[in-house]
């Protein structure tokens, strides 16, 4: 009998439209179901019943290293106008050992709401690393 194992989580992809794929974290794939609270008059009991309301998804995060002449961030949040901007559907697949997708974040219409650039410390000894935050209209989750 074969034995199974959770996946690791440093092994993954994205595909989101831009030139380079290669992002070092992701987070803030989380989506909720915000309850309501309800009280009729007549009820027999002092407490409100929950049903379930709207879905509520929180912003992504993506982070990657910054390299030279690569300004894909900042022309996507520039593309931000009053009511305009560009919107990507996002995938965010984990990988197994043969680099093949087992599970999937599928997110749709993603824009961008902020950009980040490193922190500079002049004693500091790490890799400069810039990070893109996005709102988005949907996350599904698929197992392959």
């Amino acid at each position: 009998m074969s034995e199974l194992y959770p996946l690791p989580v440093f092994h993954f992809a994205v595909q989101w439209g831009g030139t380079r794929i290669g992002f070092s974290e992701v987070s803030g794939l989380t989506q909720e179901v915000q309850p309501i609270e309800y009280r009729d008059g007549t009820f027999l009991e002092f407490s409100a019943i929950k049903m379930p309301g709207l879905k509520k998804y929180s912003n992504i995060t993506l982070k990657r290293g910054v390299t030279k002449g690569d300004n894909d961030f900042f022309n996507w949040l520039n593309t931000v106008s009053l009511n305009k901007v560009e919107r990507r559907d996002i995938v965010v697949s984990l990988l197994n050992e043969e680099h093949e997708p087992v599970m999937s974040w599928k997110v749709h219409n993603a824009f961008p709401v902020k950009v980040e650039g490193p922190g500079l410390k002049a004693t500091g000894n790490e890799v400069a690393i810039e990070s893109i935050e996005l709102a988005h209209e949907g996350l599904r989750v698929q197992n392959e």
